[in-house]
């Protein structure tokens, strides 16, 4: 596996993000190393918040969130998953398995740093890879916040839209990531926020987990993910720890998978379930803020 790794200075000028890197390492499925990184604010010793990014962001997604986290006496962790952000990116889209999407994360969350006790905040992939997470790992859990995310397992028909975004991902010769975020936000984004989610792509070939996520989500039933998917969906069925949902009233990609978790999941039951007004699918970029004060709330009365 031949890994890329985004040049520093790429990173020298990035708008209200005063946070410092923190790196670990894991095995690369194919016999070497890849690196990981994450952002690690608050006290060590203070209830963790897993903030996971999904498709084609990083970290930088969570800036709005972290200080009000912290200030509530919160520690927020926040990876990139493996192709995005400062972690290391193979280039070659069939290093990218949904299954070592989730090993690798669980790697780097469990084995390296040893995070318990664990509060979820996934929203796009970080769902499809936190779900999987606090399915196969619920000890290492005590609640999950889902935000404009899902767990499809194939048995259902995919939208046009999502397979017309198939489509452009393989085919379009620049994939720009900053437009594509800002086109998922209802704020207006200033261009060195736009900047900011290019900067982990110097060229196209930083983009091969980017260009491959589309292409990792089930859309049949005989997809190689959608057995473990199934698991977990079992899993999840009977978790009774507490489950929030808050999506935005502004995703047409997610809308309605917030029903079908407040349905499936025991620990779904009687929580203050939200919609998050006026934001779009990076709901976190239009209403960062908000989101991590419903996240609070949450931590502090479950």
């Amino acid at each position: 596996m031949n890994a890329l790794r985004t040049p520093d200075d790429r990173f020298g000028a990035l708008p209200d993000f005063p946070y410092a890197p923190h790196y670990v390492e894991v095995d690369d499925g194919e016999g070497g190393r890849l690196r990981v990184h994450h952002l690690d604010e608050g006290s060590p010793d203070a209830p963790a918040v897993l903030l996971m990014h999904g498709e084609p962001s990083w970290c930088f997604l969570y800036r709005k969130m972290i200080p009000v986290l912290v200030d509530a006496g919160l520690r927020a962790v926040a990876p990139d998953l493996v192709g995005f952000g400062r972690s290391d990116k193979p280039d070659a889209q069939d290093d990218y398995t949904y299954a070592r999407h989730v090993e690798w994360m669980r790697a780097a969350l469990f084995d390296q740093l040893d995070l318990r006790d664990l509060t979820l905040v996934g929203q796009d992939w970080g769902g499809l890879i936190g779900l999987r997470l606090v399915a196969e790992n619920p000890d290492r859990f005590a609640r999950v916040v889902a935000a404009n995310t899902g767990l499809p397992t194939g048995d259902q028909k995919m939208s046009d839209a999502f397979l017309a975004w198939q489509k452009y991902s393989q085919e379009t010769p620049a994939f720009h990531v900053g437009g594509i975020v800002r086109g998922g936000c209802t704020s207006e984004l200033a261009p060195e926020v736009v900047a900011a989610y290019d900067a982990p792509f110097p060229d196209d070939s930083f983009t091969a987990g980017a260009r491959r996520f589309p292409m990792l989500v089930p859309t049949s039933p005989d997809d190689p993910a959608a057995p473990a998917n199934r698991e977990a969906w079992a899993a999840l069925t009977a978790w009774e720890k507490p489950l929030l949902t808050a999506f935005s009233d502004k995703d047409p990609v997610t809308a309605g998978f917030d029903q079908v978790l407040q349905a499936a999941v025991p620990g779904a039951q009687r929580q203050p379930h939200t919609v998050i007004e006026g934001g779009g699918h990076f709901l976190q970029e239009d209403k960062g803020e908000q989101l991590a004060r419903v996240v609070v709330d949450f931590v502090r009365t479950t």
